[in-house]
């Protein structure tokens, strides 16, 4: 509910006003003085639109306007006066007023005035956010193998509800286009979607990051700054790397998971907003807890549900269309001509075991083509580690034999199977015999076949 701050003098008409807008199903808090809205407004409570008289006691209209501004930018003034003359209305506009409305008071007026304000400063509020992020579409989730389909399907079903997410995988498989598409299927769709990397920001400045901080919380804090969440009301955040949190940070955001409030950094007000969290991580958060850096209850409260993102080598499948679809991505980005892809080239591209998933193979495609210099990529142009391990059987079918085909299809198989149970069992070679039904003598000699030893 949207909170007007009405500061008239006359007990009145202020009595008048406050009811004006509590019909309108707006929040609405009185003050007979400048000065008591200047205290209210630095004190940090939530206000979405002042609507303050231009004389009054104590503080007059103006010490009010610059309040509001200086604490919240975002936040509109409206002014109201009997002695309305041009120049004390421009003086108020230029002053950064969001209106200014003469007496008696058009109850019409006053109703449309002060919805468009609050709706100006919900999009003042997202273009704080960054401008891609604010203005992408549902994002193109490439690929036909059945472990993305289940992730796609699994993505599909919980985005319809609000439950927290934490998507886990390998750096580079498309943790924050699983998270967007999560964003973009639900109903906060029209509402921010914010994406912090919470690795990237230092320590000491993350806090002030996700919650805002108060004028003078700390040195070189000149006013107020709100923070993601705030500007995230009603959307999305997402956050990657969440491991990387520190012990404080942590503390934090398991109080807005569970009350859905916080103070911003030198604050004393709490902030409500209504938010969904995405979470990602790389490393696996269960093992941050063994180690206990990573806080047990905010675990739980974070992997409500689940989905993992399987790297690129357990779907070698996917290679091919991924490939196609930055052929024909990439040119445009770059201001470039279509390339074709030399057939060497290509079958290097499966061959590979691309350890950094998808972003990897989006990169080296990326530099072959500013590399080549004609309008065919070559093999020399991917510059491919020759060490590389080559994993068996992914090399893409072409005109050979059906046997050939299958054969290549069960090596593909054999090798993901492998791959996930020593992921399952977390390195523990004897628990991924078990879980295959095999010997560990015989998962040793299937690990070497398949590059899998190391």
């Amino acid at each position: 509910m949207p909170t007007v701050l009405v500061v008239e003098d006359k007990a009145s008409l202020r009595q008048m006003l406050e009811e004006l807008l509590r019909a309108e199903g707006h929040g609405v808090e009185g003050m007979a003085s400048g000065s008591s809205a200047v205290e209210r407004l630095r004190s940090g409570g939530p206000v979405d639109v002042v609507l303050t008289d231009w004389r009054l006691p104590g503080a007059d209209g103006l010490a009010v306007l610059d309040a509001a501004r200086s604490v919240d930018p975002t936040l509109p003034v409206i002014v109201m006066t009997a002695f309305g003359s041009i120049e004390t209305a421009v003086d108020a506009m230029k002053r950064g007023a969001e209106e200014f409305i003469t007496k008696p008071v058009d109850p019409d007026l006053l109703r449309l005035l002060v919805s468009r304000a609050i709706e100006r400063r919900r999009g003042r509020r997202q273009s704080l956010l960054f401008a891609e992020v604010a203005s992408r579409q549902m994002p193109s989730i490439v690929g036909d193998s059945a472990a993305l389909k289940e992730v796609r399907a699994e993505t599909e079903r919980v985005s319809a509800t609000d439950a927290t997410v934490l998507l886990e995988g390998e750096s580079g498989t498309g943790k924050e286009l699983f998270a967007r598409a999560i964003h973009t299927l639900s109903t906060r769709r029209d509402r921010p979607f914010v994406a912090i990397n919470c690795a990237a920001i230092p320590d000491t400045l993350l806090e002030s990051e996700l919650f805002g901080h108060e004028r003078g919380s700390f040195t070189g804090a000149a006013g107020r700054r709100l923070g993601k969440f705030e500007l995230a009301d009603g959307g999305t955040v997402f956050l990657d790397e969440i491991g990387e949190l520190t012990a404080a940070t942590q503390a934090k955001l398991l109080r807005v998971l569970q009350e859905r409030s916080f103070h911003r950094v030198g604050g004393t007000s709490v902030i409500q907003v209504d938010v969904r969290i995405v979470a990602a991580s790389n490393r696996p958060l269960d093992k941050l807890v063994a180690q206990g850096a990573f806080r047990e209850d905010l675990y739980y409260r974070v992997r409500v549900f689940p989905i993992r993102i399987p790297p690129l080598r357990e779907r070698p499948e996917d290679i091919g269309p991924l490939v196609d679809h930055f052929l024909a991505e990439l040119p445009r980005e770059l201001g470039k001509k279509p390339m074709a892809l030399h057939p060497a080239a290509r079958e290097r591209l499966f061959a590979y075991d691309w350890p950094g998933n998808v972003r990897e193979l989006r990169n080296c495609l990326e530099r072959a083509m500013i590399l080549a210099e004609g309008d065919v990529i070559g093999e020399r142009h991917l510059r491919l580690s020759p060490e590389a391990r080559i994993p068996v059987a992914t090399a893409p079918p072409g005109d050979e034999p059906l046997t050939a085909i299958r054969d290549r299809a069960a090596a593909a198989a054999e090798r993901a199977a492998l791959a996930r149970a020593l992921e399952r069992a977390k390195g523990d070679r004897t628990a991924a015999a078990q879980t295959l039904g095999l010997t560990p003598r015989r998962l040793e000699a299937k690990l070497r076949e398949h590059g899998l030893d190391g």
